[in-house]
């Protein structure tokens, strides 16, 4: 795992633009990728400024995962052609073992409550039952959700947390008797939600 001097936080969802309503506030600096480029060519590009960012938080909306969960999502809502969950599998290894791209250290999903039941699953499920204080649900006061982010279990390395991502159904995403390694132990429910109360960083 590849550490950097910021905490870098990838944010998720939102129907509007979730860097703009964070431009402009202290201590966190946004990172911004072609919205055009391939999802691994925008996480390529948050990761090398974030390894150059030296302000408490940068946060940027590439998230280096993005393929595999839309692969996943895809699959199981039965819209995705044999292999492509692998293919976005493969790729996405082949780009953090070549040190281009690394998970962040939180994910913001941003209004969960409004996602498709299998997105929700992904994120709230899968990734949050690897690592449960890494997946941070928030609302509408973003910087209220940064200031009180947790400490907590790190992600396992990224070949661990994909093994067997493709035998692990949405509505059994994060519970103990799930396939994969990384969610074997410390089952946090597939429905994490925090509410961050009021937070102490101000625009």
């Amino acid at each position: 795992m590849q550490r950097t001097s910021t905490t870098v936080i990838a944010a998720v969802g939102g129907a509007d633009d979730v860097l703009a309503r964070l431009t402009g506030a202290a201590n966190v600096r946004t990172l911004r990728a072609d919205p055009g480029a391939p999802a691994l060519e925008r996480a390529s590009t948050a990761w090398e400024q974030a390894t150059r960012t030296t302000a408490p938080y940068a946060v940027h909306d590439a998230d280096p995962l993005a393929a595999v969960a839309e692969a996943w999502i895809r699959r199981f809502d039965g819209l995705a052609p044999g292999g492509e969950l692998e293919v976005a599998v493969a790729a996405t290894l082949g780009r953090w073992r070549a040190r281009s791209l690394e998970l962040p250290d939180y994910y913001l999903v941003i209004d969960p409550e409004g996602w498709d039941p299998t997105r929700r699953h992904w994120y709230l499920g899968y990734l949050a039952a690897a690592a449960p204080s890494r997946v941070v649900a928030a609302g509408s006061d973003l910087l209220a959700t940064i200031g009180h982010l947790g400490a907590g279990r790190w992600w396992p390395e990224l070949d661990r947390l994909l093994d067997g991502v493709d035998l692990v159904v949405p509505d059994r995403a994060g519970l103990p008797d799930g396939t994969t390694p990384a969610q074997a132990s410390d089952h946090p429910g597939a429905g994490l939600i925090v509410d961050a109360g009021r937070g102490a960083l101000q625009r």
